[in-house]
């Protein structure tokens, strides 16, 4: 066993030091690889440990950068083919959305495939550049690494109206032990973690260093204890739900491109009515979800309202994806991308309320520099407007049928902290969204990973319903109670999870997270305060 440790050792270092003196396209090529290498632990591959080989493999190619003529200039072009690699392998399913209405929009794919991964790939390579900006040695190193990646991973989340897609810490979001620890810190303070663990095999693997194995032992025993802590949090005792309180969340699985088809608004509405229906008990308050514009213009439809209230059961309450307008036929014509509300009333059912999506999509759902791209005829991915819909005034509680929860709608639910206003904790999580504009790819599953660590950051369960899938309903802990596949219509009717106690991460937000990161860096700089001090 001796002799086995003792040539795996051997054989690491020698590994590390050609990763560290690889010069020209070789270097760049081993960057561009680990970054794919990276996006295999994230969903739906889940293979964990290659993200501590990609992750190790970028500290080294930064020890390297030290060599250089430039050594930061070097750190970020490795860092860039790092972050290109991870996200084009992470975020390709994109460029598929240009090809629901290829007539229109199939010549705009190429350029988001490798567009987006190249500006995402600018935050990874600013990180490595400061990393190498400031040398360390051993474990100083990794400390320092962990909190400026983990820094700018959270700028990345924030900077032109943010995109924390596939955070490092995500790829704990597909085991509910994995990420229960992101009800103390969240989602970014996850990442920190993640990136900690996943560095840490570097720390030895330096010129003279007599223990190479010791990182590759603290990676282990600390992803160990991370899901041992998760697991003992699954095990606490939990408050007892309202039985009464039932959730029927549909998943018509329409094609998107009849989606987007006007004639085909009654039959896709009917589909979704199809899986509507259906009695309760008489004590019971159902709240029936439907998907990302699932009923446009429902306000405007006083046809499909009085169908509502003809089939729809008693004591129930419609929580409906749809689009509305204001102005209508006017100048100041207004288009959102909504929620809408629907309860009984003495003259039947009625829109009693609605949220509107604040966090659009660029491109996707409203065009920026409108008056610029309308020029050159760019007009937005949105079947409505030429500049797309305009946005909602912010996060929001709503109330219906004697329960509170916030609604968010598509990828607002990939934002930590910002599911509901911080003086307003609701009962409950709502998400509806369409991921059939991404195909069968790791898209759908990803943005499913982000939801559940809502629930976990926050305490509260969710119901999501997706178009083509993947909803789910999800407690407050994030575990997956029930799920309805990829492109299979059904419905999810099961009674709704307990809210728990408030998290660590609701009081707080990200200052955990920042504490954190402050510390780790203090701490890779006490051995040069140190050595001051002796002076």
């Amino acid at each position: 066993m001796q002799r086995v440790l003792s040539r795996l050792s051997e054989w690491l270092t020698g590994a590390a030091a050609k990763l560290r003196d690889a010069t020209g396209w070789r270097r760049w090529l081993m960057a561009f690889v680990a970054g794919l290498a990276s996006a295999a632990a994230l969903a739906p591959v889940y293979l964990l440990p290659m993200m501590a080989v990609g992750i190790t493999m970028l500290v080294l190619l930064v020890d390297g950068a030290a060599a250089r003529e430039r050594p930061s200039r070097s750190a970020f072009i490795a860092g860039w083919f790092w972050g290109f690699g991870y996200f084009l392998a992470g975020v390709y399913w994109m460029a598929l959305s240009f090809f629901v209405q290829a007539d229109q929009f199939a010549w705009m794919a190429p350029f988001a495939m490798m567009g987006m991964p190249a500006f995402l790939a600018l935050f990874t390579g600013a990180a490595a550049a400061v990393c190498a900006a400031f040398p360390k040695t051993g474990w100083a190193r990794i400390a320092f690494f962990t909190a400026v990646f983990a820094l700018i991973e959270y700028a990345r989340g924030h900077v032109l109206t943010g995109l924390p897609w596939n955070l490092t810490g995500q790829v704990f979001a597909g085991s509910a032990a994995g990420s229960q620890t992101a009800a103390w810190y969240g989602a970014y303070g996850l990442s920190l973690v993640a990136i900690f663990l996943a560095a840490a095999p570097a720390a030895e693997l330096s010129s003279g260093k007599a223990k190479p194995l010791s990182g590759l032992l603290v990676m282990l025993g600390g992803t160990a204890l991370l899901y041992a802590a998760g697991a003992a949090r699954l095990s606490l005792p939990e408050p007892q739900g309202d039985a009464r309180e039932i959730v029927r969340i549909v998943q018509p699985n329409i094609p998107q491109r009849e989606k987007i088809e006007w004639s085909y608004w009654a039959k896709n509405f009917e589909r979704q009515l199809e899986h509507s229906r259906g009695p309760i008990p008489p004590d019971a308050k159902l709240f029936i979800v439907w998907p990302e514009n699932g009923a446009p213009l429902l306000e405007e439809a006083q046809s499909a309202l009085d169908v509502l209230s003809r089939d729809l059961p008693d004591n129930s309450v419609l929580i409906a994806g749809t689009v509305r307008r204001e102005g209508v036929e006017s100048a100041e014509e207004r288009w959102y991308n909504s929620i809408a509300i629907v309860e009984e009333g003495p003259g039947g059912r009625r829109v009693t309320a609605h949220y509107d999506k604040h966090h659009l999509v660029p491109i996707g759902e409203y065009l920026p520099f409108y008056t610029f791209f309308k020029s050159i005829g760019l007009a937005a991915l949105t079947p409505y407007q030429d500049r797309g819909f305009y946005s909602g005034a912010g996060p929001e509680v709503l109330s219906a049928g004697g329960s509170s929860f916030s609604p968010m709608i598509c990828y607002e639910a990939i934002f930590p902290g910002a599911s509901y206003p911080r003086a307003q904790r609701p009962d409950w999580l709502v998400v509806v969204t369409n991921d059939a504009w991404f195909g069968d790819s790791s898209g759908p599953r990803q943005h499913l990973d982000m939801a559940r660590l809502r629930s976990v950051e926050s305490g509260l369960p969710m119901a999501r319903s997706a178009n083509t899938g993947i909803s789910a309903l999800i407690d407050g802990k994030g575990r997956l109670l029930a799920r309805i596949p990829l492109y299979k219509a059904g419905k999810i009717e099961a009674p709704l999870p307990p809210k728990l106690p408030r998290t660590l991460y609701d009081r707080m937000g990200d200052w955990p997270f920042f504490v954190l990161a402050a510390a780790l860096i203090l701490l890779s700089f006490q051995q040069k305060l140190v050595a001051r001090g002796k002076r």
